[in-house]
């Protein structure tokens, strides 16, 4: 549709359905269907295309959070995570230039060069490096490309833990996906392009999660160290979850503290957790028995370091506690699934060692917050844990219903209005809306 008429078309109530069907929440189907309409107006006026006669479209790509395998990813492990009814929207069309422009709200517009990819040193760090790793890593895999223009806007909040760049790295995959491609990119290779730009040209090395639950939606089952029954890796299985049927909610609070000069805390993570299995030839800890490691802690203790060896031994724990989350969501067991989302917390703060960073101890957000949620939720009114890598940032909680007002308001009372969200589970991963 060109714009005018997609305006219309949204006014009149048509995507009203899908709307609710992709943010499972009526009572933001007003927010959205404004969200949309401005985010039409804004790529407009940012392109100059008023009165164009060309088709726009419009993409969508969900935040995520992770419910059960805190850093196990990198070690091949298994996760369960899940995309939220947060995301980011584009409004994008074909250009007839070698040129991909992309607008997002708040921020200046940047431009790449499809005839121009090559990873420069001095763009690592930045949304550029992104853009390009995306486009380049889609080509690479034998993907058409070209030129567009698209307006970007985003309610996933940066540097929470909720993967906004593992968001709008789905989002340009999807663009190129929907424009060039008939939408022929499948989500789980989306996802790959995206850890490639992030890994390569943004210089982070994360592991393959967030893009897999951005990309793929809804609550997944991760396992790295498997692969699905047609060959391809990592295996996925969705898993049910009906937020409301259980009687919980899922809270995540963006406690807002500071992720400046957090790089080196997040990379030693993978690395120390790489060490032990390097220790053993193994690239991987998946790859080496726990046993391996009890046999031989004492020389691993020597060698690497306590810390490298709590490291280690918490993915084995958290990798089993993966499992168990996921049995006790097949049983209806909602119980045991939140016994092993607390003892997922506990092993993150005592022996990975994720929620604050040993160099600026006087700074603790995440563990006032689970401090506070602790106090609030007590016994048996749910129950919280880090959130995503650590370190500052987020946590997440699970909270009884009832006690969902009280806790919400404890939170915002410590950290600010509005740091405490009350989200929902999103069937969809990365989309074409439009």
């Amino acid at each position: 549709m060109i714009s005018k008429e997609l305006i219309n078309y949204i006014e009149n109530g048509c995507l009203d359905e899908k709307l609710c069907d992709i943010y499972q929440d009526k009572n933001k189907l007003d927010y959205q269907r404004k969200r949309y309409i401005k985010a039409i107006n804004s790529y407009n006026e940012t392109f100059r295309k008023e009165n164009d006669t060309e088709d726009i479209y419009i993409f969508s790509a969900p935040g995520r959070t992770e419910v059960g395998g805190n850093h196990t990813d990198h070690q091949h492990g298994q996760v369960l995570a899940a995309s939220i009814n947060d995301d980011a929207i584009a409004i994008a069309s074909k250009s007839s230039s070698n040129l991909v422009n992309i607008k997002s709200e708040g921020y200046d517009m940047i431009s790449v060069d499809i005839k121009d990819l090559d990873k420069k040193e001095a763009e690592e760090g930045t949304t550029l490096a992104l853009i390009k790793g995306v486009i380049s890593s889609c080509k690479e895999r034998g993907y058409s490309i070209g030129g567009f223009d698209a307006y970007v806007t985003s309610d996933v909040l940066g540097g929470s833990g909720l993967s906004s760049s593992a968001a709008f790295e789905t989002l340009i995959g999807c663009i190129i996906s929907g424009l060039y491609n008939d939408m022929k990119i499948d989500a789980v290779t989306n996802a790959k392009i995206g850890q490639y730009a992030e890994n390569y040209y943004f210089g982070k090395p994360c592991g393959l999660m967030d893009q897999m639950a951005c990309s793929v939606g809804s609550l997944c089952h991760i396992d790295f160290g498997k692969s699905d029954p047609d060959g391809s890796y990592p295996a996925i299985e969705k898993i049910e979850l009906d937020m409301d049927e259980v009687g919980y909610s899922l809270c995540i609070t963006d406690t807002k503290g500071s992720h400046a000069d957090l790089t080196p805390d997040y990379a030693a993570v993978p690395a120390e957790m790489k060490s032990v299995a390097e220790y053993f030839g193994k690239e991987v800890l998946i790859e080496v028995p726990q046993s391996e490691i009890i046999s031989h802690i004492s020389e691993l203790r020597e060698k690497l370091g306590d810390r490298a060896v709590l490291r280690a031994l918490h993915f084995y724990s958290e990798n089993k506690r993966v499992e168990n989350e996921v049995a006790a969501l097949k049983e209806g067991d909602i119980a045991a699934f939140l016994e092993n989302v607390k003892a997922s917390g506990n092993s993150s703060f005592k022996f990975l060692q994720n929620v604050y960073t040993n160099h600026d101890v006087q700074h603790q957000n995440v563990s006032i917050a689970l401090c506070i949620s602790e106090m609030v939720l007590g016994k048996d009114g749910g129950v919280s844990r880090v959130h995503g890598g650590g370190f500052a940032g987020t946590i997440q909680a699970f909270v009884k219903n009832d006690k969902v007002n009280e806790y919400k308001a404890a939170l915002d009372d410590v950290f600010g209005e509005g740091a405490c969200a009350v989200l929902k589970i999103r069937k969809y991963g990365g989309i074409q809306v439009m």
